[in-house]
């Protein structure tokens, strides 16, 4: 038995990036989740919640930026496939400091929607750091990462 690294599907023998070939896959039903984590001070979360920020109320600007951006996907990471997007779920809580933001996207397709995830999260958190950055400079965005993914050849994943 031979220990050969996984080979990345964007790269051609030569090294040089492609888009991969989803032509002859299967169509399944695909859903990832993904989150992206805004950390502030407990009073610009309180007013994240309650929609006192002095640019308006960031938790439904967040969600449909989040939505938006899911759905560019293919124009903004370059070897992305352009897929048509089904259900698209951004969900943003609070506690403390933290604002979490997590995104569930789904398709009938023949590639996942790992990044379409990735990127309604990232997007939703940066749209959230723009309506606070007036009050608080310091605000951090983390902690961006697939939290599960469903469907397609690799099977379901799911972060412990």
């Amino acid at each position: 038995m031979t220990d050969t690294p996984p080979r990345l599907t964007h790269l051609r023998d030569d090294g040089s990036a492609h888009m991969v070939d989803v032509t002859d896959k299967q169509v399944t039903k695909r859903t990832a989740s993904a989150q992206a984590v805004l950390t502030s001070r407990p009073e610009v979360v309180s007013a994240i919640l309650d929609g006192t920020l002095p640019k308006g109320e960031a938790i439904g600007t967040a969600r449909i930026a989040g939505i938006m951006a899911a759905k560019q996907t293919s124009t903004l990471i370059p070897l992305c496939h352009p897929l048509p997007l089904t259900k698209l779920d951004v969900d943003i809580t609070a506690e403390g400091e933290r604002v979490r933001v997590v995104a569930t996207v789904t398709t009938k397709g023949v590639t996942g929607v790992e990044m379409e995830a990735l990127t309604a999260a990232s997007v939703a958190a940066l749209t959230l750091y723009d309506m606070i950055k007036a009050v608080d400079h310091h605000a951090v965005i983390g902690e961006i990462m697939v939290l599960a993914k469903a469907g397609g050849k690799s099977g379901d994943w799911s972060r412990a």
